[in-house]
């Protein structure tokens, strides 16, 4: 093995060690695998055409505004990932600054998320995976001196985090047992997926409590 390919392989293991590199890694999982199991789904209805493919990628990202707040969601959830990422770089505990910033912005993204699946129809997940994700997000933003101040403990926001992914995280277990059954394999492989980003997600919702 190179000194090139041994340095990629110890930044990349570092990268992965922290709530930051976890984030992404779902987050990058998730946007390839949707945008790959979306255009095939189209193409294998409208046809085998490039066009087709190019019309399904524009939809995913924005046919619709609910499809466009998600898309907006998900830059702003890279975003975060990478000042948790900036804020873990040495280890526990993070700098706290850059791992506040991490948290606001996730809130936002979550509010954008919130949004759009309240456009696509999915109240629940848009109250969840949005609306109380958010909650959970900008409490753990909040300063020490606030937090020390509330009748729980900060872990308490934390916590708050990890069970608004409960939801959806049973909605796509749900939906791959229903595949499973049909013998669905395209939505059986989006369902696994889905876990594996899910899985990535939790993991680096409890590195969090370290802080």
């Amino acid at each position: 093995m190179t000194d090139h390919a041994v340095s990629l392989k110890a930044e990349l293991a570092q990268r992965l060690s922290g709530p930051g590199g976890l984030y992404n890694m779902g987050n990058a999982l998730g946007l390839l695998g949707g945008l790959s199991f979306h255009v095939a789904a189209a193409m294998a209805v409208s046809g085998s055409g490039l066009g087709h493919g190019l019309d399904a990628f524009a939809d995913y990202f924005a046919g619709s505004l609910g499809a466009t707040a998600i898309t907006l969601a998900m830059l702003i959830f890279f975003w975060s990932g990478e000042q948790y990422h900036r804020a873990w770089a040495l280890g526990a505990p993070p700098d706290a600054a850059l791992n506040r910033m991490g948290d606001l912005s996730s809130g936002w993204g979550a509010l954008a998320l919130g949004l759009g699946l309240f456009l696509l129809g999915q109240p629940v997940l848009a109250a969840t995976s949005g609306l109380m994700h958010a909650a959970g997000k900008f409490g753990s933003a909040l300063p020490e001196w606030v937090q020390s101040r509330l009748p729980f403990g900060p872990r308490t926001f934390r916590l708050t985090v990890v069970a608004s992914r409960l939801p959806a995280l049973v909605a796509v277990l749900i939906q791959a047992q229903s595949a499973g059954a049909a013998g669905q394999t395209q939505p059986l492989a989006a369902s696994g997926l889905l876990l594996l980003c899910y899985g990535l997600w939790l993991k680096a919702d409890v590195a969090l409590m370290r802080s």
